[in-house]
């Protein structure tokens, strides 16, 4: 399969660019110091009887002490020495490659560590010291004018005291903390001492209105990096190179593209320096109705456009209109539309003010509001140099204004799209989503809770365009930042076909407590239930931002978030569980059978619930006695092994005949129940079957006499370890029959 990278106004790929090496599907697992490389080792037996062909590795160059995710990178340079360091990585390449397994690599160019203790950002702690005159100050976005010359740097707990600052030698101390001392100043009293460092300490508080470097979102914490300087992008990215070179990485996943002053710049340089072999896929949300641009050089996004199409299947439309009704009748909230824009509005100018500043004075003073607008109301994440500017529904003769200045002014509309990124990402996902939330399944990542059902001709249509555009692009259904595991989503999703099953709503904020219900039946019966809901409740309260907040915690209204937390675990009724039983196996069905590349999230190979960070970071715990007994020949009992015993069988298949999972063409089902069926073929070797909303078809009287034509041959299931065996299907098939073993599976042909 070769990848094809062009567009309209860049000039076609090289023709001798070599074939890529693409993953049949990826394996991720979160590293933490609880997690090293040795324990990733000991899991690549397990890994590779699962089927998998790569394993997905989160950041792994030198972080910040503890880190639980490794996206707080302090040194370029070295591979963390809390996972095990350089050796235990290529130790793990190659116990992996003896299994047949590749390593992809989780990469951070957008940002690094404002660390504590600064001095472990090397670079950082050398603009420090030296100002803009640093060799090093190439490397970060900062405003020196804004901030009079010095470095703003919110990092203190409250109002600097100048009673708390000591100098000891060539560091001055703050309490614990200590910042480098510009050479030569050591012996000056402390008024002009703090006058003349390239830096002011600051209370955390002062970031919003007076930060004066680029930070990744509103995490003052992260400080941006400016890799479209070539020899930033060097320096930083020197060791992932190496290890790509060396052939310990076969493939890389881009962080936060979007935070890039030049995204495809960035990637076309990255192309340039790891050849066309390594497969490189990079995490961008696409809105429902945008396009990957065309002429970057990668395989695809992580694949949350995928994800957001498989859930819409197994919504219903009518159901969810109705939650929304009675969700806006119960909390009082405003439509979704308003919602969105009160949200983001107050992210951008409150926790983006400084961002918004410094647009605005880029801009000039007549075109402040229309910045303003245009931010707000533009449709999709951000724009791209070279490319169009997204039509938005504000025209206005200043907003025309700022159109043509991005379209002229490179700096300009290199800041405007990071911040637009920015404040979509925060206002949306992080603020008006765990706002406006009257089915929760729908609020998850490049998500439209607004319009959250997807149909079929509209799901067939994607994985067309798909299968012929980027087919090796990734596909998800959970990750490490989906605000519910795709099984929890799959079990709050039956709401849209039983809307009278979300019940009484607990508490006094209605809000909370509709997001709360859903959620206890969404995880059910788990171990720690209390405290992981609890947990989830309480960040999903400070990021909506109404009633308490992360920067002003009322504690008053959050402790009484735990009394939200049913005493017994929410069981879904009979008839639900059976629904959610078929939305997780279709939704894995569809998943591991539909174009693209599809990871398996830690842990998800079986039935996986998890709400948001950190309880979607726990450590992995791997299913090995539960697929050695499906391997020896048990029949899968229950759920969680029927779930890894199709998604073993579609590994393993897809492992041992990728050419079966190419082309793309829809079936169509009919008969009264024509509607609730998604089938497709891949190759003509290879058929899937799903059966979406079988609640509702439950109550319409079942599948009836609605049938499936086959393509010519005999078709047999594509079986996991442990399954029965059954007569070939050929011809008409009664979907009643199909569907007798389970509400999804998958065909292969008959040689």
């Amino acid at each position: 399969m070769t990848l094809q990278y062009s567009s309209s106004h860049q000039e076609p790929p090289e023709p001798d660019v070599p074939e890529p090496v693409v993953p049949t599907s990826t394996y991720r697992l979160q590293l933490r110091p609880e997690f090293p490389f040795a324990a990733a080792r000991a899991a690549v037996p397990y890994l590779a009887a699962l089927g998998v062909s790569h394993l997905h590795l989160s950041p792994a160059l030198e972080a910040v002490p503890g880190s639980t995710h490794g996206y707080d990178v302090t040194d370029h340079t070295r591979v963390r020495t809390e996972l095990g360091g350089e050796g235990a990585l290529r130790e793990l390449a190659a116990e992996a490659a003896a299994h047949g397994l590749g390593l992809v690599l989780d990469i951070v160019p957008n940002h690094m560590a404002v660390p504590d203790p600064l001095r472990l950002n090397r670079p950082l702690w050398e603009v420090l010291r030296e100002g803009p005159r640093s060799p090093y100050a190439r490397w970060f976005d900062i405003d020196w004018e804004a901030g009079g010359g010095q470095l703003l740097l919110p990092v203190l707990g409250e109002p600097a005291d100048p009673a708390l600052y000591r100098v000891d030698g060539e560091v001055l101390r703050y309490e614990e903390r200590e910042f480098p001392l510009r050479t030569g100043t050591a012996g000056l009293p402390l008024p002009e001492l703090l006058a003349a460092q390239w830096y002011r300490p600051a209370c955390w508080r002062e970031a919003s209105t007076a930060l004066n470097y680029r930070r990744f979102f509103t995490i003052s914490d992260l400080i941006g990096v400016r890799v479209e300087d070539p020899a930033v992008f060097a320096a930083t990215h020197a060791k992932v190179l190496e290890l790509v070179r060396d052939g310990v990485l076969a493939g890389l996943r881009i962080d936060h593209v979007d935070g890039l002053a030049d995204p495809e710049g960035y990637l076309r340089r990255l192309r340039s320096a790891v050849g066309g072999r390594c497969w490189v896929v990079v995490e961008k949300i696409l809105a429902r109705r945008e396009s990957l641009p065309a002429a970057w050089p990668v395989a695809g996004t992580t694949g949350y456009d995928a994800l957001h199409r498989v859930d819409g299947l197994f919504t219903d439309p009518a159901g969810a209109a109705e939650l929304a009704r009675t969700h806006a009748s119960a909390t009082g909230l405003p439509p979704w539309e308003e919602t969105a824009e009160t949200a983001a509005r107050e992210v951008l100018t409150v926790d983006l003010a400084a961002e918004l500043t410094i647009l605005e004075r880029m801009a000039g003073p007549e075109l402040t509001s229309a910045v303003r607008e245009l931010l707000i109301d533009y449709p999709v994440y951000r724009p791209y140099p070279g490319g169009e500017i997204a039509p938005a529904a504000a025209d206005t003769p200043g907003v025309r204004a700022v159109r043509e200045l991005l379209l002229r002014d490179t700096a300009f509309a290199a800041r405007f799209a990071q911040t637009s990124a920015a404040l979509r990402a925060k206002s949306l996902e992080d603020r008006a989503f765990y706002r406006w939330a009257p089915l929760l399944s729908a609020t998850e990542v490049g998500g439209a809770p607004q319009d959250p059902a997807v149909p079929v001709t509209e799901f067939h249509a994607y994985c067309a365009a798909l299968e012929r555009d980027w087919p090796a692009s990734g596909t998800v259904l959970s990750t490490h930042d989906t605000k519910r595991s795709a099984d929890v989503r799959a079990r709050i999703a039956v709401l849209s076909q039983a809307p009278e099953a979300m019940g009484p709503v607990p508490g006094d904020d209605p809000r909370l407590g509709w997001a709360a219900r859903q959620s206890a039946l969404g995880l059910g019966d788990v171990p720690e239930r209390e405290s992981r809901l609890a947990a989830a409740l309480l960040k999903a309260a400070r990021e909506a931002g109404l009633s308490t907040s992360w920067t002003d915690p009322d504690e008053e209204y959050e402790a009484g978030i735990t009394k939200l937390v049913p005493a017994e675990a929410a069981a879904l009724p009979p008839d639900l569980a059976r629904a959610a039983r078929a939305n997780v196996l279709g939704m894995a069905l569809l998943h591991l059978t539909m174009p693209g590349v599809p990871e398996v999230y830690q842990g998800s190979e079986t039935e996986y619930r998890a709400l948001v960070d950190p309880d979607n970071r726990r450590p992995a715990r791997f299913p090995r006695e539960a697929l050695a007994a499906l391997d020896a020949g048990a029949a899968p009992h229950g759920l969680a092994a029927e779930k890894l015993a199709l998604t073993t069988a579609l590994l393993r298949l897809r492992r041992s005949r990728p050419a079966l999972f190419t082309g793309y063409a829809p079936l169509t089902a009919h008969g009264p129940a024509a509607a609730h069926c998604v089938a497709f073929t891949r190759s003509p070797g290879l058929l899937a079957v799903a059966t979406r909303l079988s609640h509702r078809l439950h109550l319409a009287g079942g599948w009836r006499d609605t049938a499936l034509h086959l393509p010519p041959g005999q078709w047999h299931p594509a079986w996991g370890p442990g399954a029965p065996r059954s007569t070939p299907y050929e011809g008409r098939v009664p979907l009643a029959d199909l569907l007798t073993a389970g509400p999804a599976v998958a065909l292969v042909r008959g040689e």
